[in-house]
């Protein structure tokens, strides 16, 4: 008890403003951080059960459980050692206004990007995704795509804000080349795979992870990557709170040791997002994504 008193960043439920306690900083601009981390809570682009807006606050709180590790398992270093990181809350937009979000998330991560700084953004729904990649292909040009999800998201149909349809509008404006780009986990209709490399999710399942890491390694090469986790690529046994749940996905176990064999990779930006705590059992879902989180934290600073 001594310790946890002389020692409060300990606790597992108070004061948890930033993500893995972080400091919060509104003036993101003009931190001298590496990885600036920003919450989207958005989720007008939902077309099924809404509310991952509230996706954000959810990953932020429970990220007090992985916090107190100085050095994280199995990583061999401790990521406040190699990087550092700042909490600039989430971005702020009128609400129902979808064009004004997009307008702000990609100014807002394009002033971010041309400081040098790395983003970890979280959803909001999976539309938010593609105003952050046009804001990294500014700086990267035509980049390579990892895309974690039940979803192709490369729908032609839907109005302008759809959450199913980034991977349609992303190829056609430039912003990610999908000869070069992966999508993992996919169990849905994929008829119109627009030339993405798939590893559904019965080949994810049956395959070994190594087999998955080399798949991915030699589709990306050492192009710019961004990755995408949508949190329903897991199987909804480890993920229930999203708006999409289908049947039949990755374990979480297996989906963490894909990213950590992921090393060496050319990762320039990242996110994760629909987690939707209404439907969540327990606050599982939101542990999920606050761990690919944090490891994809560790892949980022294992490049450093």
């Amino acid at each position: 008890m001594a310790t946890l008193a002389t020692h409060p960043d300990y606790s597992l439920y108070a004061n948890a403003f930033g993500f893995l306690r972080q400091p919060l900083d509104f003036n993101p601009q003009a931190s001298d951080a590496d990885v600036i981390i920003t919450g989207v809570p958005f989720d007008m682009a939902t077309t099924g059960r809404s509310g991952s807006r509230m996706g954000p606050g959810a990953i932020r709180q429970i990220s007090t459980n992985l916090a107190w590790e100085g050095k994280r398992w199995p990583w061999s270093f401790s990521l406040t050692d190699k990087i550092s990181m700042a909490d600039c809350g989430d971005l702020v937009f009128d609400c129902g206004d979808a064009g004004q979000m997009c307008e702000r998330l990609e100014q807002h991560a394009t002033s971010l990007i041309e400081q040098g700084k790395t983003l970890l953004t979280f959803g909001g729904d999976h539309f938010v995704t593609l105003p952050l990649l046009r804001a990294h292909a500014k700086k990267h040009g035509e980049m390579a795509l990892i895309h974690f999800d039940a979803h192709t998201d490369t729908y032609d149909m839907g109005s302008q804000y759809d959450h199913g349809t980034m991977f349609y509008h992303a190829p056609n404006e430039g912003l990610i080349d999908p000869k070069h780009s992966v999508q993992i986990g996919i169990r849905t209709d994929y008829d119109n795979t627009l030339d993405f490399n798939v590893i559904d999710a019965g080949t994810a399942n049956d395959w070994s992870v190594e087999q998955i890491v080399e798949n991915i390694k030699q589709t990306v090469g050492d192009r710019p990557i961004y990755l995408t986790f949508d949190i329903d690529c897991l199987d909804p046994a480890f993920a229930p709170g999203t708006g999409t749940p289908v049947c039949g996905g990755l374990t979480s176990d297996k989906a963490l040791k894909i990213i950590r064999g992921l090393q060496g990779i050319n990762l320039i930006g990242m996110d994760v997002v629909e987690v939707a705590p209404a439907y969540d059992h327990a606050d599982m879902t939101a542990l999920a994504a606050a761990t690919i989180a944090t490891d994809l934290l560790h892949l980022w600073a294992s490049q450093r």
